[in-house]
């Protein structure tokens, strides 16, 4: 399966990044903890009303956290974001709208 991940920092920066499942080399659990990991060394704080964190508000956050440069530099770092993000999500197409705090498909 082919995925097309775009993270966007404003309607004017958008990052897009086309890979193949094949190469995402994890499962979901693995993507999971990554991300739960990320998000406590990033440091990020999630005001939700249940008090519950779900993986999509985790995936925003961290990529909120991260910043523009890393995904602007399409580091190693990103490259890792965006395919444990299709892998948890399981779909071909996401956009991550960090301004807009959202993911659409």
């Amino acid at each position: 399966m082919q995925h097309q991940v775009v993270v966007s920092f404003s309607k004017d920066t958008q990052y897009v990044y086309k890979f193949d499942s094949s190469t995402i080399g994890a499962t979901q659990d693995e993507a999971r903890l990554w991300f739960n990991k990320e998000f406590q060394d990033l440091g990020c704080n999630v005001a939700t009303p249940t008090g519950k964190v779900l993986i999509v508000d985790r995936i925003l956050s961290v990529a909120k956290y991260a910043g523009e440069q890393r995904f602007a530099g399409k580091t190693p770092w990103a490259e890792q974001f965006v395919r444990y993000a299709a892998m948890i999500l399981g779909r071909e197409v996401i956009r991550v709208d960090v301004a807009a705090y959202a993911i659409g498909y």
